[in-house]
């Protein structure tokens, strides 16, 4: 069998790298920053053109009027948004838009942001993203028992009381959610909760067609992965291009054994987590998808520290983008499953064997 990537797999990652490179480089990701800081709120007219490029619809059927691709493609393209550090809630309007579940998700008109780990009271065990610039939340339950558990649900942001909380990531806000405001039916006759099918007027849930939440779930740690990888590869980019012009004692910092076992112990992690979350891609098995998640956040957070540690002072300056890669890999490495939770998957696939 070959693993290796087809030439419209490839083309589809180049044309995603160049599509960020040109909307958002370096100085676009560094006005980002600066906007954060003032309050601003997602960049409307760059998320219609992921939207436009098929980013929310790219595993949505043809007919449906989506690219059609699978979950390998979609790995490749979050793979991109995580290397080049594209804020926003992009998995929870991947997942929307692919599957149909809110109207305009998938041209990017409309933000979906997602709450997991929801509680039987309404709250959720993680912080929202990107709350206030969302059109809609999808709910997605813990998987156990009772409808609320197994659907995925759409909900009007109106429809949660929340308050905000500080945010390692000064691209990422985040809120708390604590309950439901409104807790009706499932909206209009329709069921679309409004006239305009994304949360209306009404501010009443938006209902779609029942979809599974265990395999969004999945899907959305997958992709989550996918972004920490990207992330990965990225620092071990600005690491190796570092020490190739930084010189100390007349010579580059490259050619000192300390800083060569750094990176070389980078470039393991990175390689290592791209096996694993390709080869989850192909399989959707959820064993492999917490393997993948595991290893990805251990490279996301590990290169971006060994990273800094190759720029020495430098890396600790708030000019440096180092930081940015740290503090948004500490916060995808407590999105969806945590360590412990991949670890106990796993320990648990380890042991059935034995139990039975």
């Amino acid at each position: 069998m070959d693993f290796r990537l087809t030439e419209d797999q490839e083309a589809l990652r180049r044309g995603m790298r160049e599509l960020l490179a040109a909307r958002f480089g370096r100085e676009a990701l560094r006005e980002a920053v600066d906007g954060a800081e003032k309050g601003t709120a997602l960049d409307a007219g760059l998320w219609r053109e992921l939207g436009e490029a098929g980013l929310f619809a790219l595993r949505a059927p043809e007919s449906a009027g989506g690219v059609g691709l699978g979950l390998p493609e979609a790995v490749l393209v979050f793979e991109e948004a995580g290397r080049a550090l594209l804020p926003g809630p992009l998995v929870a309007s991947h997942l929307a838009g692919s599957a149909g579940l809110v109207a305009g998700a998938a041209e990017g008109s409309v933000v979906v942001t997602a709450a997991e780990g929801v509680r039987p009271g309404g709250g959720a065990a993680a912080p929202v993203e990107h709350l206030g610039a969302a059109g809609a939340v999808l709910v997605l339950g813990e998987g156990g028992e009772g409808e609320e558990g197994k659907e995925a649900r759409v909900l009007a942001p109106g429809e949660l009381t929340a308050e905000p909380v500080r945010s390692v990531d000064p691209l990422t806000p985040l809120h708390r959610v604590h309950g439901r405001t409104w807790h009706g039916g499932d909206g209009g006759e329709d069921g679309d909760g409004g006239e305009d099918g994304d949360g209306g007027e009404s501010g009443k849930a938006v209902t779609r067609p029942v979809v599974d939440s265990v395999a969004l779930r999945r899907d959305a740690v997958l992709l989550t992965a996918a972004q920490q990888l990207g992330s990965a590869c990225r620092t071990l980019e600005l690491a190796v291009g570092y020490a190739r012009e930084r010189e100390q004692f007349g010579r580059p910092i490259g050619a000192f054994q300390a800083i060569q076992q750094l990176c070389a112990g980078m470039l393991v992690r990175s390689e290592t987590a791209r096996s694993v979350v390709y080869a989850a891609a192909v399989t959707a098995d959820e064993t492999e998808v917490c393997a993948a998640k595991l290893l990805a956040d251990a490279a996301a957070v590990g290169n971006a520290r060994d990273c800094l540690q190759v720029h020495g002072g430098m890396g600790f300056t708030w000019e440096a983008d180092v930081h940015l890669h740290l503090k948004r890999a500490w916060l995808r490495a407590e999105q969806w499953r945590t360590v412990v939770t991949c670890e106990e998957q796993l320990a648990s696939e380890l042991l059935r064997p034995m139990c039975q």
